[in-house]
C-alpha cells in the first residue's frame, strides 16, 4: 500500500465505520498519547526501564501503526498530501546533509 493509498483507505474507514473524524485538536492529543505508548514501550524493550508484568504483551508495531493512523487522519483533515510532503522532506534533508554526514567525525 503506497502512503497515498492509504490515505484514502484510511479516509473511506473514517467515513464508513468511524462516522466522521474527531476534530484537529482531539486528533493532535490522540497523536501526542499513541507517540506516549510507543516512547513507553521503547523505553522498556530498548532502554533501561523494565516492563511490568501486565505489560509485557504490548506490540510495537501495533502502537505504531496507531501513530500512523492518526497522523495520516490529521493529513487529511488539512488537505496535505503526505506523498508530496515527505519527497519535498527528504529533498530538503538531501540537499541539507549533503556532506555534513559524511564530514560528521562522530558518525565515522
Amino acid at each position: 500500500m503506497t502512503i497515498k493509498e492509504a490515505q484514502k483507505t484510511i479516509d473511506k474507514w473514517i467515513n464508513s465505520t468511524g462516522i466522521r473524524y474527531f476534530n484537529e485538536l482531539t486528533n493532535t492529543a490522540i497523536l501526542m498519547e499513541e507517540v506516549g505508548e510507543v516512547a513507553r514501550i521503547m523505553s522498556r524493550k530498548y532502554g533501561e526501564q523494565s516492563f511490568k508484568e501486565s505489560d509485557k504483551k504490548v506490540d510495537l508495531a501495533d502502537e505504531m501503526a496507531d501513530v500512523l493512523f492518526v497522523l495520516m487522519c490529521l493529513a487529511n483533515q488539512t488537505g496535505i498530501d503526505l506523498t508530496e510532503a515527505l519527497q519535498k522532506n527528504l529533498d530538503k534533508k538531501t540537499n541539507r546533509d549533503l556532506v555534513r554526514h559524511k564530514n560528521n567525525d562522530k558518525l565515522k
